[in-house]
This record gives C-alpha cells, structure tokens and sequence, in this order.
C-alpha cells in the first residue's frame, strides 16, 4: 500500500511539473469542442398521430356477400411502405424544388437522409401510428410530416378500389373466356350424344347396368306371361264346361249389348295396364306404345263387331237366342280379360328381348362410347362449375365496389394534427458543454502524463537509485530564494487562474444556454 501511494505521489508530481502542457492541451480542446458545440444546428422534430378506425358497422353486416380483405393488415402494410422511395421523391420535390436540377447522386444523398430522419411507429392492434421528422429547419420538417400524413390518409383505401377494378376486368375476362369453353364443350356434347343416340342411355345407366336391368325385366316378363297363359287355358277350360240357358229373345239391342259389354272390359283392362305402364315409363316407352295399339284395335274391333251384329239382327226373323247364365257371362269376361293380359304381356317381353338383343349387340363399343361421354360430362361440369363461381365472385367484388363507393370500411382519424416541439432535440448544449469541459480535463491530464512519461526527470535520490539499480553516493540541495519561491507562487497562481477560468468560461456558457432554452419554452 505504501509502494502503490509511494508511485502515485511520484507520478503526481511529475506530471504536476508537466501543468503547464496538460493546461494548453485543455484550453485547445475546449476551445475545439466549443466551436463544434456551437456550429451544430439545432434539429427541430415535427409529429402527428393518427388513429385508423377499421370496426365500421357495415363489416359485420357484409360478411359472406363482398369480398372484404383485412383491412387491418392493409393498414399496416400501408404503414410499412409509406417511406417507399417514390413517396420518399414525391416528399422531396414537394418540399425542396431545387433537388430536381441537381445530380443523381445528391438526389440519391438526399433520399437516403431524408429516410433516415423519418420516423413511422404503430401496431396493428392498436392502429394508433405515429408519423415523426427531423430537420434543421422547423418548417420544412412540419411540411414534411404534412405530406406523410396526408399520403398515408390518401392512399388508405385508393389502392383497394384500384384492386377491386383490375380484380373486376380479371374476372371479366375469365368468364368470356369460359362462356367461349362452355359452348364448344355443350357443342360436344351434343355432337357426342347425337351421334351415339341408340347406345347412350338418357338416365345415365352405364351399359352393365341397363344390361342386368333389361335381363331381369326379360326374364319377369316371361314368367308373368306363363302364369297369364295359365290363368287363360284355366278359364278356357271352365268355360267349356259350362252350359248356356236358352230365353226368349230379347232383340238384336241385347246381342249388341253383349258383346259390347265383352269388348268393354277388355278395354277397361288395357286401359288400366296404360294407366299402370305410364305410371312407371315414359310416352315412348315399347310397352306404352304396344299397349295404346293393342287398345286401339280393341275399340275398333268393338266397333266393327257390334255393327255386324245389328246387320245380321235386322235380316233375321225373330227367334229365341241363346244368353248365357251369369256363372258363364263371368267366365267368359274373365277369358277376355285373361287373352288381353295374355297379349299385353307377350307384346312387352317381345319389346323387352329386342331391346337386350340390341343391347347384346352393341357390347363391343359400348363400354367406350360411355367412357368418352362420361369424360364430356365431367369436362362439361368441370367449366360449369368454375363459371358459376367466376359470376359468384364478379357479383361479390361488384358489390364491395359499391360498398368502398357509399362509405368506407376504415377511417382515419387525426388525433394529433402536425406539430413542432418548441425546443429542438439536438443536440442538447447543456449536457455538451459539460462533456466538452470533461473531454478537455482528460485530454490535459492525459497530455500531462504523457510528457512525463515521455521526458522523466528525476526529482529524488531514491527515484534516481531506483532507476539506476546503483547506489548513489552523494547529492546536491537547492536552496530556493524568497525570489524563486515569489515566481513559483505566482505561477501556481497562473495556473489556477487559467484553469479556474476554463471551468467558469464552460460554467457561464452552460447557464447561457439553459437561459436560452426556458426563453424559448
């Protein structure tokens, strides 16, 4: 601890010796950071604040009918390339004329600074941006944030309606594009289908599934046939078996009207299977067709039979004729019905084999037709469905043009107009002052250290042994004057004085500025 004390007391006084250098060292660099102290420019900062409401009472009501984008993430898009460099050059312009006739270097320097002095904060959450600028000038820089402000206000929601009309010309010229692919492929379709009438099925059935169809409708067909064969040799049977009871004739009007009652069930029967068959088919279905004919025949066959009959009854004298029994009236009503049956059934299955036959007979190229007509179709349903959802979006997006028309989905509001602060922000001169008087002590102690370092003296046997490593075997003393003690106190006197008038000079320009600063608030 003694050494430690020991050397700096040493150092202490051979940098004392060096005051004189350490205090000029001082004096320039205070003077230095002075002049540069004072000649910077104050840099005034105009702000504004903004608020971007985004929760309109028309979002929630035009959910899922327009197509609404994020408004939100608009906004903050917006907010990160509002300092883009067209704007940034528009700015320029606006605010320094001159800039347009100097170089592409210093129009480029001047963008750069001009950024770099721009300050935009804000979130999303909060939508509350802040728009901030630095310039020596305080009214440029409020024009500045003017025109930042009023770009960012401007720009809010032009772009979106630009969109929604290049969105709305896209869209346009897609669905032309695929009304154009619509016609071809119905064209094709058609062309296909017509082409390929008699193998194509209108209900969609592939060829396998009209083949089993036709097969079990053949194969039922016949047996209700058989049966109805059946059921006809039963009442045949009975009917030759039953004897008819002579009565008096009752005129050739009864006759007649026998066998029109025959006739007329038979009708009714055929009548009923129509009206059962059209339940089940079509118009142009075989067994609708083939039971009108056989229905048609019937009734003209009534005609021609029941005229014959009132021929014959008005060239005869009058007799006795034979009427059945009402057990053999029935019978033999029921073997009429049992042949029309008969008839009807073997005229369908007829039909029916025909239609396999044909079907049997185009199994080679069937399976292919209904393979290229089945990818017509989904081609077909393919460009219908993309259509319908083109004119779905037009109609959406030509709607929310209108709502961007009537009123828009955010606004903004200034809550803070552009303002300047009353003090600039740089450089604060109070706090450079002190750390020029600091940066000047240190450069004079540094400077003192250094000279002693540099040039050492010896001021002391014991540092002169200690230097030496040899010992020392005798000294001379000085004996000072009142004179030379008289100019030594007059030099420290010096000193102090130059010193105590570097921290006053400092310490009265400090004051001079904080006067200043309340002078302007």
């Amino acid at each position: 601890m003694d050494e430690l004390l020991r050397q700096f007391w040493m150092i202490g006084g051979a940098m004392w010796r060096r005051r004189w250098v350490g205090l000029a060292v001082a004096w320039l660099v205070a003077a230095v950071g002075s002049v540069v102290v004072w000649r910077t420019p104050d840099r005034y900062e105009a702000s504004a604040r903004v608020y971007v409401d985004t929760q309109t009472v028309l979002k929630p009501l035009l959910a899922g009918l327009t197509v609404q984008p994020n408004i939100d993430e608009q906004i903050g898009m917006l907010a990160r390339t509002i300092v883009a460099r067209p704007n940034i050059e528009k700015i320029m312009h606006n605010v320094n004329p001159d800039a347009a006739a100097s170089s592409e270097i210093q129009r480029d320097q001047l963008v750069d600074s001009l950024t770099k002095r721009i300050r935009f904060t804000g979130s999303v959450r909060e939508n509350i941006y802040t728009i901030a600028y630095q310039d020596t000038s305080p009214d440029r820089s409020k024009r500045v944030v003017q025109d930042l402000l009023a770009l960012f206000v401007e720009s809010g929601l032009g772009d979106k309606r630009r969109d929604n009309e290049s969105a709305r010309r896209f869209i346009d010229e897609q669905i032309k594009g695929y009304e154009q692919k619509l016609a071809d492929s119905e064209n094709r379709l058609k062309e296909f289908k017509l082409k390929n009438m008699g193998v194509t099925s209108g209900t969609g059935a592939d060829y396998f599934t009209r083949m089993s169809t036709l097969t079990e409708e053949a194969a039922k067909g016949r047996l209700e046939l058989r049966s109805a064969e059946q059921a006809r040799d039963a009442y045949r049977r009975e009917l030759t078996g039953e004897e008819p009871i002579m009565l008096p004739d009752a005129g050739a009007t009864a006759g007649a009207s026998a066998l029109a009652s025959e006739y007329d069930a038979r009708i009714d029967t055929q009548r009923k299977q129509l009206d059962d068959l059209l339940r089940r088919y079509t118009d142009q279905h075989p067994d609708v067709s083939s039971t009108r004919r056989l229905l048609t025949q019937l009734e003209e066959q009534r005609k021609q039979e029941i005229e014959a009959r009132r021929k014959a009854a008005s060239q005869l004298p009058p007799r006795l004729s034979a009427s059945t029994n009402p057990v053999f009236q029935r019978i033999k009503i029921a073997l009429a019905e049992a042949e029309a049956n008969v008839a009807s059934l073997r005229a369908r299955v007829s039909e029916t084999e025909g239609r396999l036959a044909q079907l049997r007979a185009i199994g080679g190229k069937a399976p292919g037709i209904e393979a290229d007509l089945a990818q017509l179709n989904r081609d077909y349903a393919v460009l219908q469905k993309n259509y319908s959802e083109l004119v779905s979006r037009r109609e959406s997006a030509s709607m929310g043009g209108d709502v961007d028309s009537a009123g828009q989905l955010a606004a903004f509001r200034i809550i803070e107009p552009p303002r300047i602060a009353p003090n600039p922000i740089f450089p604060n001169r109070i706090a450079l002052i002190f750390l020029v008087l600091l940066s000047a002590l240190a450069a004079g102690l540094a400077a003192s250290f250094a000279m002693a370092r540099l040039f050492p003296t010896f001021h002391g046997v014991s540092a002169l042994r200690e230097f030496t490593q040899r010992p020392v075997l005798a000294s001379v003393s000085m004996l000072e004057t009142s004179a030379v003690l008289w100019q030594k106190r007059l030099a420290n006197l010096a000193f102090l004085g130059g010193f105590a008038t570097l921290l006053v000079a400092h310490g009265v320009w400090a004051t001079w500025a904080a006067m200043n600063v309340n002078t302007r608030v």
